[in-house]
């Protein structure tokens, strides 16, 4: 690894229970939302990040963690510049995170609204697809992008929707209305 920093890991607490980031020289390069238990957290990291050891974080990483704590205690702050490692992301996976970063905390906005913003109004299921797989949960605010009608849509971390909704209610968001029968 270039500049001889070896890539880290750290569990911190957050009000939404224990979350885990990685970094390289060039980042942040993996948030975990919580999981089963700190444990839990700390095995999924080591799956995701094998060349990653625990240790203490650097202080650009430290401030970031210190920013996604206050961010789940209702704090505002959209992270933007927060350095991300975007290696291995593809380039349309890297537009549709960028877009989502430009969400507000506290606001919304619905998977085909970031498809179109990408000048490809069909691509609403892959710009969903694409957010489930988002290595940077917090710092990339997927949980600002809802399904069709305000309904929550898929969620990959544990706990999935329910954890998406707490954290939009933490920020403020107005809770997504209950689906009618007419939502389709």
């Amino acid at each position: 690894m270039m500049g001889g920093m070896s890539e880290g890991f750290a569990l911190f607490a957050t009000a939404i229970g224990t979350c885990a980031v990685a970094w390289t020289e060039r980042g942040i390069a993996r948030v975990l939302l919580p999981g089963a238990s700190a444990e839990a957290v700390r095995d999924q990291m080591s799956r995701d990040r094998p060349a990653a050891s625990e240790q203490e974080p650097p202080p650009a990483v430290a401030e970031a963690i210190t920013r996604m704590r206050a961010l789940m205690d209702g704090a505002r702050d959209d992270l933007a510049d927060v350095a991300l490692d975007w290696g291995g992301v593809s380039d349309f996976h890297h537009r549709v995170y960028e877009l989502a970063r430009a969400i507000e905390p506290g606001s919304t906005v619905t998977y085909g609204e970031v498809a179109r913003l990408l000048g490809d109004p069909g691509a609403a299921q892959a710009v969903g697809q694409a957010l489930g797989r988002n290595p940077f949960p917090i710092v990339v605010p997927c949980h600002r992008v809802l399904a069709a009608g305000g309904k929550p849509g898929g969620f990959s971390a544990p706990g999935g929707a329910q954890t998406k909704l707490r954290m939009l209610v933490i920020e403020g968001a107005r809770e997504p209305d209950p689906p009618t029968l007419f939502d389709a």
